[in-house]
C-alpha cells in the first residue's frame, strides 16, 4: 500500500514546471551556499576592482601579473572563507605583453580599449627568491571574465553568484519574520474572536491598504539602511498576508470536533492552536511562504535598485541593474540584462514552486484570497 508521503510527492511531480522550479532554485541555492569557493574573485563582497577593464565583453581574456602584497594579508579558514571570503593576497596587473631579463620583469600594462603603457618593471627579489621559470608558471597568469566586467572591472560573474546569496537570504529571514508574526497574530484573531480579533482586523486592514513598496520604504527609514534593516523591513510589510490567511483557516476549524475533543481534555489554548489547528492549516501556510519568497526577492530587488537596499559594495541584483541600466540602450546592455534575467527565473520559478505546492495540498481556492 502506498504511503502518503509518496502520493504526495507523485502529485507534485506530476507538474513538471514544478520541478523544474525546484530544481532551478536548489541549483541557485547551492551555488549562493558555496559562493566564495566558486566564484573566479573570491575577495570579500567580489569587490576586486581592474577599472582599466571596465565593460569587458563576457568571455575577455586577459594576463595578469602576480605581485605579492606587502604585509600579505592574513589567511582564513575555511568556514570563513566561505562566509566572507579571502582578501586576495595579491596586486592583479593586467598586462599586453612581459620579458625577463637577470634582474627584472618588463612589462607594458594594460590600459584599456587596447591601450598599454611604456615599459616598467619589478625586480626579481619581489617575488621571494622564486626563478623565472616559477613565476612565470606560478606569478603569471591568465584570466577569464566569462560575464564581462562591470563599470568597475569587476568580475560579474561573481557578483551574479553573491547576489544571489543576498536575495535568498533576504527572502528567507523575510519570509521566516512574516510567518512568525502572521500565524501569531493570525491565529490569536481568529481563536480567540472578540475584542482581540478587532484590534488585529483593523490593523491589518489599515497596513493592507497601504502599497507594500512605499510601506517597506518607510520602514527602511525608519531603521536606516543596510543589510538586516531590508530582511526586517520587506518581513515586516508582508505578515498581513499571512495573518489573514491563518485568521480564516483558523475561524473555519476551530468549532470542529477534534477541537473540542481538545478543550475537553483541558489542553490549554496555546497547545490546541499550535499543536492541533495549525498541523491542518500548514499546506496553505506553505504555499503562502512560497509566494511571500518570490515577492521579497522582488520588493529586495526594487529597494536595491532606489538605492534603500544592501549598501555598495555589497552585490545585489538590484543594485546592478542601478548602476547599469543606462548601458541597455548602448553596447552593454548585457550588464543590466543578466541580473535582471536571474531576478526574473528566480521569481517565476518560487512562483512554480507555489503552484505545486497548492496542487499537492488540493487547495481549491487561491490562498491570497482567504
Amino acid at each position: 500500500m502506498e504511503s502518503n508521503s509518496n502520493k504526495s510527492w507523485r502529485t507534485f511531480a506530476k507538474n513538471k514546471l514544478s520541478l523544474i522550479g525546484l530544481f532551478f532554485i536548489t541549483l541557485v541555492t547551492v551555488l549562493a551556499f558555496l559562493g566564495y569557493w566558486l566564484t573566479p574573485d573570491d575577495s570579500p563582497m567580489a569587490n576586486e576592482m581592474h577599472l582599466e577593464l571596465n565593460i569587458e565583453k563576457p568571455g575577455s581574456s586577459f594576463t595578469f601579473i602576480k605581485t605579492p602584497k606587502n604585509p600579505e594579508p592574513p589567511k582564513v579558514n575555511l568556514f570563513t572563507k566561505l562566509l566572507h571570503g579571502q582578501t586576495n593576497a595579491f596586486d592583479l596587473t593586467p598586462v599586453t605583453t612581459y620579458r625577463f631579463n637577470s634582474q627584472y620583469l618588463w612589462y607594458k600594462e594594460y590600459l584599456g580599449a587596447g591601450e598599454s603603457s611604456e615599459w616598467k618593471k619589478i625586480g626579481l627579489n619581489t617575488f621571494k627568491g622564486k626563478t623565472q621559470y616559477q613565476i612565470k608558471k606560478e606569478n603569471i597568469i591568465n584570466k577569464t571574465f566569462w560575464l564581462g566586467t562591470d563599470i568597475y572591472g569587476r568580475d560579474l560573474l561573481s557578483r551574479i553568484i553573491i547576489g544571489a546569496r543576498v536575495s535568498l537570504t533576504v527572502g528567507f529571514m523575510a519570509v521566516l519574520i512574516s510567518l512568525v508574526l502572521g500565524i501569531s497574530l493570525g491565529a490569536a484573531a481568529g481563536f480567540f474572536g472578540g475584542r482581540i480579533d478587532a484590534i488585529i482586523s483593523w490593523l491589518m486592514n489599515v497596513l493592507w491598504s497601504l502599497p507594500a513598496l512605499l510601506l517597506v520604504i518607510a520602514i527602511s527609514f525608519a531603521l536606516g539602511k543596510g543589510f538586516w534593516q531590508v530582511f526586517i523591513a520587506v518581513g515586516l510589510s508582508m505578515w498581513v498576508e499571512v495573518a489573514r490567511l491563518v485568521r480564516g483557516q483558523v475561524l473555519s476549524l476551530k468549532n470542529t470536533e477534534f477541537v473540542e475533543a481538545a478543550r475537553s481534555l483541558g489542553f490549554s489554548n496555546l497547545r490546541i492552536i499550535y499543536i492541533h489547528i495549525l498541523p491542518n492549516i500548514m499546506g496553505a501556510i506553505l504555499v503562502m511562504a512560497a509566494s511571500n519568497f518570490a515577492s521579497a526577492i522582488l520588493l529586495e530587488a526594487g529597494l536595491s535598485f532606489l538605492g534603500f537596499g544592501a549598501q555598495p559594495p555589497m552585490p545585489t541584483w538590484g543594485g546592478m541593474i542601478k548602476e547599469h541600466y543606462g548601458y541597455i540602450v548602448m553596447d552593454g546592455a548585457y550588464l543590466a540584462l543578466i541580473p535582471g534575467l536571474m531576478i526574473m527565473l528566480t521569481v517565476y520559478a518560487f512562483n512554480l514552486i507555489t503552484i505545486g505546492l497548492r496542487d499537492l495540498f488540493d487547495l481549491k481556492a487561491d490562498v491570497s484570497n482567504v
